[in-house]
């Protein structure tokens, strides 16, 4: 695969102030997207036993999973690419598997769902890196998928053909890449069919890895190593890949990726509301490494606040202040805003034209009272929870003014409907 469209350097992203007291600064993009989960957030925050953890989580996402189609899909992903672009997200990377319907018949039209989360794209007007799901099995023993995980799956024919199909779709604020669910959801000789496949063309490729301890434990018991550690030494990483999580990492599994130039994709809100763990952000940084954010499960759907948790975490386990800073950056927003700017566009896929697209943050709002150049990411990022954004500009267009989104106000109706026939009993 060739390397991915150049990006501005990380080190070049300096807020502009604008002549009406306000200050401009690149959108930025995110790198993970489960689209309808935005509608199941808040809803499994009761115990249901007293070991809950991902595993547990899993079993209500199934359920409600299996109540959508591509209507009430369409609903929730505008309402939450509405919400994206309020919160200062141009681009967003949708990591999308709910394929078929629920008994895992395909739709008349194989690709109703992707098109559903095209369409929400479109008319909302937030960039898309829509990145079609291959998943085959049920886990790393090769056992065959469950009944909940049916409409999820396809031989690697069937998502070669679906594949196809989507990037024939693509337009300027389009791109379409593969994803690989995870090592436990395809088999190795698919994962390498799959890269051959695919050889000819540069895209994106993104893949779930090393989330959960017990994710890590099954493939060193039935792989003979490590999640990420195979998968560096079974397949060409390289810049096109965008590794998602990587949470549990060994040192040599750090610099591994690191020399791959692979991106890595960190959900702070999402891997802290499910126990997942930290990533190992200091020795990533100082290993040179690539990365982004998403919001992934979207218990928040804010930049500012996966970045400010990705910090945060860093600074609980370690007991110290400022981690996300180097020798000639000390200044932790700036670094965490323009590593993340810089990483989201090396695994969006769209390159210099994601670059150009920009928010006008609020200058008047106290937060910023006083601001200077050299601060205003710091309180971007850091001094509380009130929204800056007063206008998002993707390929042009302003889909946000005044905070915003031009529609949001019938988005919300039809989210509202959406909502309450999937959560009927």
């Amino acid at each position: 695969m060739a390397t991915p469209t150049a990006v501005p350097d990380p080190t070049a992203v300096v807020p502009v102030a604008t002549p009406d007291g306000h200050w401009r600064l690149p959108g930025l993009p995110n790198l993970h997207s489960h689209a309808f989960q935005r509608a199941m957030a808040g809803l499994a925050e009761r115990q249901s036993k007293p070991e809950d953890s991902f595993w547990t989580w899993r079993e209500l996402m199934y359920r409600f999973a299996g109540r959508l189609d591509p209507d009430s899909q369409y609903a929730v992903a505008r309402q939450l690419y509405a919400e994206m672009l309020e919160a200062g997200f141009t681009t967003v990377c949708e990591f999308h598997y709910l394929h078929h319907q629920p008994d895992g018949r395909p739709y008349d039209d194989p690709a109703a769902m992707s098109k559903s989360l095209i369409a929400a794209a479109r008319d909302t007007g937030i960039r898309l890196t829509l990145l079609p799901v291959l998943y085959m099995s049920g886990g790393f023993d090769g056992r065959p998928l469950g009944e909940r995980q049916r409409r999820f799956g396809h031989s690697l024919d069937g998502y070669l053909s679906l594949l196809q199909s989507l990037r024939a779709l693509r337009d300027p604020t389009l791109e379409v890449g593969v994803a690989l669910h995870s090592l436990r959801a395809v088999p190795a000789d698919a994962i390498t069919a799959l890269v051959a496949a695919i050889s000819d063309e540069s895209m994106p490729v993104h893949i779930h890895i090393a989330e959960q301890i017990g994710e890590v434990q099954e493939c060193e018991s039935l792989r003979g190593a490590r999640p990420v550690q195979w998968l560096l030494a079974n397949a060409p990483v390289d810049p096109d890949w965008t590794l998602v999580h990587a949470t549990h990492l060994v040192p040599t599994e750090v610099q591994g990726i690191v020399a791959s130039g692979a991106t890595v994709a960190i959900c702070p809100t999402t891997e802290a509301n499910l126990g997942d763990g930290l990533f190992p952000l200091r020795e990533f940084l100082g290993a040179g490494g690539h990365w982004g954010v998403g919001s992934d499960s979207h218990v928040s759907v804010s930049p500012v606040e996966e970045l400010r948790w990705l910090e945060y975490g860093q600074r609980l386990s370690t007991r110290r202040r400022n981690i996300a800073v180097s020798s000639g950056q000390p200044s932790t927003g700036t670094l965490l805003y323009t590593q993340a700017l810089a990483g989201g566009l090396r695994a969006c896929g769209q390159g210099g034209a994601a670059a150009a697209d920009h928010l006008v943050i609020d200058g008047q709002a106290p937060a910023l009272a006083g601001a200077r150049e050299t601060d205003v990411l710091d309180r971007f990022v850091f001094a509380g929870n009130r929204p800056l954004v007063r206008e998002t500009h993707v390929a042009g267009q302003c889909p946000v003014r005044d905070g915003r989104h031009r529609d949001g106000d019938a988005i919300a109706a039809r989210y509202r409907q959406a909502l309450a026939r999937l959560l009927a009993d």
